[in-house]
């Protein structure tokens, strides 16, 4: 049976911007990992997503690939994709409620609600729905860099006014950069094979935004040796932002923006009782089709 694919911009609202994802909706059976892999290279899309539904709870099992092939514990954009995807497919247009699937991560929720334009109609999945969706994912504590991991990773620096050297320690492992400004993020020009030196899976750079800007701090993603030399907008990486942020400015709500070539806007809460950071975006689909292998 062939298998129904969508390339769903995720955390923006408007086309060709914030980050792009495919998510491939599968039988009950799956497929096997080495096709996953295949088709995922063969898009060469930022991520990969695949979406197999569950006789149990949770309804859905979701699995990421990178453009290299790479299976991630973690996506964010991808996993809004998805359940954008997932929402429009069922035809719902108000609030659904908490969906939930099972990871490599292990459990995960989200909630959906779909707001129409003037102009989509409820009959097709690419007539301008834009969703608004919650993820619910796990806080991801940061803590100090060994004397070894600071030398490792000195070179990707240099030359950047660095306040502060971190790393996370979550699902994903990545070196945590602190900037003094908003222009400094924006202007860091990212050595990659340095990069690449990271044992995790890349480099998180931040700082607050100026006060001009209607945001609570900036950020860019790169992690180039998953085929990915700068996420355009990573939802996992705000596991770590959004609680480091909410401590530095004393408040649990936040906005943030990703400085790539395309940008995104993340709307955060940090909840520190349940240990976990709530991410809001939106999502547009922009194309659809099938998979005949």
């Amino acid at each position: 049976m062939a298998a129904r694919y969508f390339v769903v911009d995720a955390f923006t609202d408007v086309a060709f911007k914030g980050n792009p994802a495919v998510v491939c909706v599968l039988d009950e059976q799956g497929k096997s990992e080495e096709w996953m892999k295949n088709v995922a290279v063969e898009f060469n899309q930022p991520m990969t997503c695949y979406v197999i539904p569950q006789r149990s709870v949770p309804k859905f099992e979701l699995r990421w690939f990178s453009p290299n092939g790479l299976e991630m514990k973690l996506c964010g954009h991808a996993t809004l994709a998805a359940i954008h995807v997932i929402g429009s497919l069922n035809g719902e247009s108000n609030d659904v409620g908490v969906v939930n699937f099972s990871s490599a991560s292990g459990p995960l929720n989200a909630k959906r609600v779909v707001e129409n334009d003037d102009t989509s109609s409820s009959s097709s999945i690419t007539s301008g729905k834009v969703s608004t969706i919650e993820l619910i994912f796990p806080l991801a504590p940061t803590v100090k860099c060994s004397p070894d991991e600071l030398t490792l990773m000195s070179k990707a620096l240099a030359g950047a006014r660095v306040v502060e050297q971190l790393k996370t320690i979550a699902s994903e492992e990545d070196f945590f950069v602190v900037l003094e400004s908003g222009k400094d993020v924006e202007e860091f020009e990212p050595n990659f094979e340095d990069i690449k030196k990271w044992p995790g899976r890349g480099m998180i750079v931040t700082a607050r935004a100026d006060d001009s800007s209607h945001f609570d701090f900036i950020s860019r993603m790169l992690a180039p040796k998953f085929g990915i030399p700068e996420d355009h907008v990573c939802g996992s990486a705000h596991c770590a932002l959004a609680p480091y942020w909410s401590q530095k400015l004393g408040k649990t709500d936040l906005v943030a923006y990703q400085a790539s070539s395309r940008g995104g806007i993340l709307k955060l809460h940090v909840d520190a009782n349940e240990q976990k950071v709530h991410l809001q975006g939106k999502a547009i689909t922009v194309m659809e089709g099938f998979l005949h292998v």
